[in-house]
């Protein structure tokens, strides 16, 4: 079971010690995110693109920012640096899930081998609670978007989250043996080639690399909307609970979120 209390905890510290700062002049922003994840992991064929579309997923996420383009009375523009004028901290608490199958060529229906047959039966979803933080950069002017002065505001962003990973398992292989049917710890049940102990859906935790690009919308003097697409790359391969070890296995878990998002700005 993934350490709920303490991610909660973790999160509500980091936000508590934001906000404690804000007597030193900045700005809070609060805002929801969601939309369709693509997962890249061990299972399907490396850039099959029915592996990249069937492996999709959902994320959702709420997000905080330090917007230091304000003073306190948040009446005056504080752009005496090119820092404050371009860059925003942006903390966030996000949880994905995406359902994951084998695709491509090596499932083909036309392949009636029983390594085909495994690899058919096998079926699995990562599950990701996520939270961390991002320096975000606009390359335009913040101080003018906030007053107006263009409607939308590009940005680039790079940061790190920790991850709590549930990863979840299942086979319909219809096993020689039948003791061993839809027993997941077998591995007669899975592809041959695999090593023994290829498939572990233990919780795990990982850090991981994140960076968006994107744009801001302004919509209103206290809301923007966001068109976020996002890269994250785990420094674990075991967020999808498969590591087979094979040659084609060159990287880590990873994944793309395309997500929209409402901010709103706090008094």
């Amino acid at each position: 079971m993934l350490k709920l209390k303490n991610l909660v905890i973790s999160f509500c510290l980091l936000l508590l010690t934001q906000i404690s700062q804000a007597q030193l002049g900045l700005y809070h922003e609060l805002g929801v995110i969601a939309g369709p994840v693509q997962f890249r992991s061990d299972f399907g064929s490396r850039d099959d693109s029915s592996t990249n579309f069937g492996n999709t997923g959902f994320g959702i996420g709420v997000i905080h920012y330090l917007n230091f383009t304000y003073t306190d009375d948040h009446k005056h523009a504080f752009t005496n640096t090119y820092f404050n004028d371009h860059f925003k901290v942006r903390s966030e608490l996000s949880y994905n899930t995406t359902k994951l199958e084998h695709h491509g060529q090596w499932v083909d229906p036309s392949k009636t081998t029983e390594n085909a047959k495994k690899l058919r039966g096998h079926k699995g979803s990562a599950n990701n609670f996520d939270i961390g933080a991002q320096l975000e950069y606009s390359p335009l002017s913040l101080g003018e978007f906030q007053s107006y002065g263009h409607k939308f505001s590009p940005y680039l962003t790079l940061g790190v989250h920790y991850t709590f990973s549930s990863a979840k398992v299942s086979t319909d292989y219809q096993n020689p043996d039948p003791s061993a049917i839809g027993d997941v710890t077998d591995p007669s049940n899975f592809y041959a080639f695999w090593e023994p102990g290829s498939v572990d859906v233990s919780n795990s935790n990982a850090w991981s690399m994140v960076s968006s690009v994107g744009v801001t919308y302004k919509l209103t003097r206290m809301s923007d909307l966001i068109l976020d697409l996002r890269w994250q790359y785990y420094f674990s391969d075991w967020v999808d609970g498969l590591n087979h070890q094979l040659p084609s296995n060159e990287t880590n878990d990873w994944l793309m979120w395309l997500s929209v998002g409402y901010v709103h700005y706090l008094d």
